[in-house]
């Protein structure tokens, strides 16, 4: 002891002292933390509830999965029983998905990746959806963590995440829902705007729609057999692990504002963020045929209203719906008439001749839990 120092007041600096060594070391761990597999150098969300632990599972929430769509992680599972199925554009002009489910949960979906900003916006639309993605840029995870949504890493909720033994890290985190929901919440939680019904009047007989991305193309071709539109990644047809051919009842080209954010990847390229508030328009394709419509989705919180020139509502065919948003200043709805492919573009729709309906080739092996 320090001469002409009291025992009391000794003490009170050894306790001053080892509280700011526990808020350094607070403060580092929620920089520097970082999901097992350096998903893209992205760090995990260190959200946690009051108690400290996650509650096992939540209810009458949607769930949200950030879904991996790089060539090393097709065929994907679970993408079959998702309600919505919203594609984006990522870093590098590939592309990526986020799978929305109400109605049913399948026993496993991914393979899981880093969430971005723009799915903050995106998500709003629901009430405090449950969102299951494997990290994020750093900068990124206050958003994230002040966000009304329930986020959840594989840090936060272990025993819901595991890695397919077929596949290489980063494609091979898993997520099984029941892990994180009770139960599926019902078609009420799908609070995203869209109507179900008969379609419009009008349109345009069309045998299949390819939307570009600068480095990824999506091509949907119809299929009266199957009632929905077949679904080809990067020209190879697309389905889920198990062998099923993916075909949406509903496909919406959706032209919004795609601009640069403020974060960028490990690589340090930029990350775009998609805005989906605002207005402008869109394609609808359901039953054979595209539609010209507007959209509108005038707050956050709020869903998006598709209707006709006239301002009627324009329903969806029952069953799932992709949405695809694609840069409304790099091009421009087109006829739904079947027409040659346009020069590529950073962000562009055409018409196309049918592709292939063959269905994918099965995965090696299965990703259930």
């Amino acid at each position: 002891m320090r001469a002409g120092r009291s025992p009391a007041a000794a003490a009170a600096l050894l306790a001053s002292a080892l509280a700011a060594a526990l808020a350094v070391s607070l403060t580092a761990g929620c920089t520097t933390s970082r999901e097992p597999s350096g998903d893209d150098g992205r760090s995990a969300s260190q959200k946690r509830s009051p108690g400290g632990d996650r509650p096992s599972a939540v209810a009458a929430a949607v769930l949200a999965v950030k879904i991996d769509n790089a060539p090393a992680a097709r065929p994907q599972t679970g993408l079959g029983a998702a309600d919505v199925v919203y594609a984006e554009q990522v870093e590098g002009g590939l592309s990526r998905l986020m799978a929305v489910y109400a109605t049913r949960l399948p026993k496993a979906v991914g393979p899981v990746r880093s969430a971005r900003e723009s799915d903050l916006e995106l998500l709003r639309q629901f009430h405090q959806p449950v969102l299951a993605f494997s990290g994020a840029q750093g900068r990124l995870l206050p958003l994230i963590d002040r966000a009304p949504l329930d986020a959840v890493t594989p840090s936060d909720a272990s025993g819901a995440y595991f890695r397919g033994a077929d596949r290489a890290a980063p494609h091979n985190l898993f997520v099984r829902p029941s892990g994180l929901l009770s139960s599926a919440p019902g078609a009420a939680a799908l609070t995203t705007g869209f109507r179900y019904g008969p379609g419009p009047s009008g349109g345009t007989a069309t045998a299949s729609r390819t939307v570009r991305y600068p480095a990824a193309r999506f091509t949907f071709t119809w299929s009266a057999s199957r009632a929905g539109w077949l679904v080809s990644t990067d020209g190879a047809a697309a389905g889920t692990s198990d062998g099923v051919p993916l075909a949406p009842a509903t496909v919406v080209v959706q032209y919004v504002k795609v601009r640069a954010s403020r974060f960028h990847d490990f690589l340090g390229n930029n990350t775009p963020y998609t805005e989906t508030v605002g207005s402008g328009k869109a394609q609808v394709l359901r039953d054979g045929r595209a539609y010209d419509v507007n959209w509108k989705r005038g707050t956050a919180t709020e869903g998006t209203d598709f209707t006709t020139a006239d301002g009627a509502p324009v329903g969806f065919a029952r069953g799932q719906v992709w949405v695809v948003f694609t840069n409304a200043s790099s091009a421009a709805p087109t006829s739904a008439s079947p027409a040659a492919a346009p020069a590529a573009s950073p962000s562009s729709v055409s018409a196309v001749s049918p592709a292939s309906n063959a269905a994918p080739a099965r995965a090696p092996a299965s990703h259930a839990p």
